[in-house]
């Protein structure tokens, strides 16, 4: 049944794909929330008003703790406003995150500067927009009422400390397609925590993907409208839709699947989504009214094929991370001297199938480099050469590899078919590109780029029109982090990568979310020396390779592959996808 869905959906984005000219690609959405509606009541920790006789320093800080309100319309914080500014004040559309070690100083009688770390901004979308690690300084006009300072001109929207930012809002996952229907791809949007949570999610799921993202995947829902609040009922959500009267079954179902991996997540508490038309059930064929991500789970955004085993090369030759064997076959026995490799997986037998290495040491043109291509435990043909290859990589939806020939040109080898430059207009204008990681879904790549002050990483979205394939909207998710020498994908919204602590200058592992939240250093506990080489994969243990040898991240710790064992000589690991 799985599998004749994920079918049906492939289908379905076809038919969206041909038709796109007369599906519309926004809907007349009834506006049910904005980006994250507060509650009429205080929840949690609540603001304090102002203090008789407040400095205009302690004013202009506690309007900024009482914008970290949930209530409605924030009344706590306008009464730290002037009148008139109090009832004029915009607090909707835009969040502002600064750091909590801000400063607030009067620079003379009547202003205050407010001096932090941009942190990031949230727009009416519930998109996260990372800083870039500038300073965020903005200058408050206080006025003197009555004897008592208040602000005469807010910032529109709101200004919050990352940490109230943190406690207020939640992430969640809008859930779109990837174009060959056969993955749904997370676009984060942040959301005041509370009921209305689902409601807001369906909005944002109608209104479509996030900009930087909405030429990369599609959207069932495009022309849906949604008849009322989303209803809970115990851990099921009621969603009541309207659909123009031209819409294929098909997209009904895609769409539902789209609504259910978006309901059931954690954070929301749900189990399952029940998916109305106009108040009637779908009544589709094998469909049954209450859905999870079970019905579906052949889209899921980490799918871990169950041959997708760690793998990396000794020697040139390739080897299996689980127990240090040969791989089969001509590049198990290191016949082409290979640097680095890569292998994608069958997503329905879960067989390994195209393999490419890259070798600088065999190469029959006398290239300085050489792509060699063929199927997974068979010969390898040369395919391509230049002056130098990233590391191939591979998504789990085509089979296909791709590469960064050179520093700057991207291309992608599909299985059966010669190489093909893939458009990348903005990457060497950033740069020299030193490795290259499709995402999971392969709607996303992330990139180093090497440039005048060492590696950064970005990440761009991968676009497939009728005749071309392009990386657009290339950007920094890290900025604040630097020296930045390898990257893989833990999950299908999670990156992994090596870079150097800031503090000690040594190379440790770091991850970050693919909008750039949540930048964490990880663990190098166990490792011999600096990791100089990554690999992540959904479902797995991560791999690097440190001082020669290889190591895999179990426990909070890095351990030798095998337990009990010295560590294994090698590099350059991966996992197929």
């Amino acid at each position: 049944m799985t599998r004749l869905r994920r079918t049906a959906v492939a289908a379905v984005l076809g038919a969206l794909l041909a038709g796109c000219s007369t599906v519309p690609s926004a809907s007349p959405t009834i506006q049910i929330t904005q980006v994250a509606q507060p509650t009429d009541v205080a929840v949690g920790v609540e603001p304090l008003t102002p203090e008789a006789g407040a400095t205009p320093e302690e004013v202009v800080r506690g309007f900024i703790d009482a914008s970290a309100s949930v209530v409605r319309n924030h009344p706590v914080a306008r009464q730290y406003l002037a009148e008139g500014v109090a009832t004029s004040w915009n607090d909707s559309d835009v969040v502002t995150v600064i750091s909590q070690d801000y400063a607030a100083v009067q620079l003379e009688s009547g202003t205050v500067q407010v001096t932090g770390t941009l942190v990031g901004s949230l727009d009416d979308r519930g998109v996260f927009t990372v800083g870039t690690g500038s300073v965020y300084t903005r200058t408050f006009t206080v006025t003197d009422e009555s004897g008592e300072w208040r602000i005469t001109d807010p910032p529109d929207g709101l200004l919050l400390l990352q940490p109230d930012f943190t406690r207020t809002y939640d992430q969640l996952n809008a859930y779109f397609l990837d174009p060959t229907g056969t993955r749904v791809v997370p676009d984060p949007r942040y959301l005041v925590s509370g009921e209305a949570q689902s409601t807001a999610l369906v909005d944002k799921l109608l209104a479509g993907a996030a900009p930087l993202i909405a030429a990369g995947v599609t959207n069932p829902l495009a022309g849906a409208r949604l008849r009322s609040t989303v209803s809970v009922s115990g851990t099921t959500a009621t969603v009541d839709l309207s659909w123009p009267g031209e819409v294929a079954d098909g997209t009904v179902e895609a769409a539902a699947a789209q609504l259910t991996w978006s309901l059931v997540q954690q954070q929301l508490g749900l189990q399952s989504v029940r998916v109305l038309r106009d108040g009637q059930e779908l009544g589709l064929p094998g469909l049954p009214d209450r859905l999870t991500t079970d019905d579906w789970a052949a889209l899921d955004p980490d799918l871990a094929p169950a041959g997708a085993v760690g793998h990396y090369l000794e020697g040139g030759a390739l080897r299996l991370a689980t127990d240090g064997t040969a791989a089969p076959g001509p590049a198990g026995a290191g016949s082409y001297q290979l640097a680095s490799a890569a292998v994608s997986v069958d997503a329905g037998t879960s067989e390994l199938g195209l393999t490419a290495g890259v070798s600088t040491t065999l190469s029959p043109s006398g290239a300085p480099a050489t792509l060699f291509a063929g199927p997974y435990g068979g010969e390898l043909a040369p395919v391509l050469t230049g002056d130098s290859f990233t590391e191939p990589t591979t998504a789990g939806t085509r089979s296909e590899v791709w590469t960064v020939r050179n520093g700057s040109e991207v291309v992608r080898q599909p299985a059966g078919s010669t190489p093909q430059t893939v458009s990348a207009t903005t990457l060497p204008g950033l740069g020299r590109a030193t490795a290259f990681q499709l995402s999971p879904d392969g709607v996303r790549a992330a990139v180093v780029v090497q440039g005048t002050s060492g590696g950064q990483l970005y990440i761009g979205t991968v676009v497939r029109d009728e005749d071309t394939v392009s990386v657009r909207d290339l950007r920094s998710i890290a900025p604040s982090v630097r020296q930045v020498t390898d990257v893989a994908w833990r999950n299908a919204g999670l990156l992994m990568f090596l870079a150097a602590d800031p503090s000690t200058g040594r190379t440790v592992p770091y991850t970050v979310g693919v909008d750039g939240w949540e930048l964490q250093e990880t663990t190098a506990s166990g490792l011999p020396d600096q990791p100089t080489a990554l690999a992540a994969a959904p479902g797995r243990q991560p791999l690097v390779s440190a001082q020669g040898t290889m190591w895999q991240l179990a426990g909070g710790n890095w351990v030798t592959l095998v337990r009990g064992q010295q560590p294994r000589p090698g590099g350059a690991p991966f996992y197929p996808m």
